[in-house]
């Protein structure tokens, strides 16, 4: 199913109304959505190098606007949609593990949205929901949201259009591995110093 999923996601690339797609993948994905929006943004900015900032906005935007879906979902609707979207992907014990060791720390849920936003580690649809469980505020929610998924997209920007298609097989293979080791050290570093604090 997953297969499918990325294989339907890439051939959206080629359509006009990739733009449109691009957008709601990005919102969907950062509230209930498995496939991450650089599976589409690759492509688009690869087919077309001069709109590749246009379309880091684009996604960005629809990126925030989901996670700002995500943090409601949390906040107003836990028990009624986001728990069975948890269960769905076999998310919900690691989730609830994770609510009550984060419970009133926003801290740590800060720290987990900027490794999400950056390198997907955990999920930013997870995070999105925890943030709306223990209720973050929501205008600092949006302006971490912004800034992490706006240096995602914007970095993706530039290395596309500075290396065009050679940087590819880099951003595909390598980059997540980089970010994510990157974004696990954060988190043990983080959850270390607010334990021995």
């Amino acid at each position: 199913m997953l297969r499918r999923l990325y294989d339907w996601t890439m051939s959206l690339a080629a359509r006009k109304s990739a733009e449109v797609w691009l957008a709601i993948i990005a919102f969907v994905e950062s509230s209930v959505f498995l496939v991450p929006a650089d599976v589409l943004y690759v492509p688009m900015a690869l087919a077309k190098p001069e709109r590749a900032y246009r379309y880091a906005v684009v996604a960005t935007t629809a990126s925030v606007l989901g996670g700002i879906a995500g943090w409601a979902l949390g906040y107003y609707a836990y028990d009624t949609i986001a728990r069975p979207i948890l269960e769905f992907y076999g998310k919900l014990d690691a989730f609830e593990q994770l609510r009550v060791f984060i419970q009133g720390q926003w801290e740590i849920v800060l720290l987990m949205l900027v490794t999400s936003g950056l390198a997907h580690l955990p999920p930013i649809k997870v995070v999105t929901i925890l943030a709306g469980v223990v209720q973050m505020n929501l205008g600092f929610f949006i302006i971490s949201a912004i800034v992490a998924r706006g240096a995602r997209f914007l970095f993706l920007a530039w290395l596309l259009r500075r290396y065009g298609e050679s940087i590819r097989h880099f951003i595909e293979k390598r980059l997540g591995q980089i970010t994510a080791i990157v974004a696990g050290l954060l988190i043990v570093l983080g959850v270390g110093y607010k334990l021995l604090a």
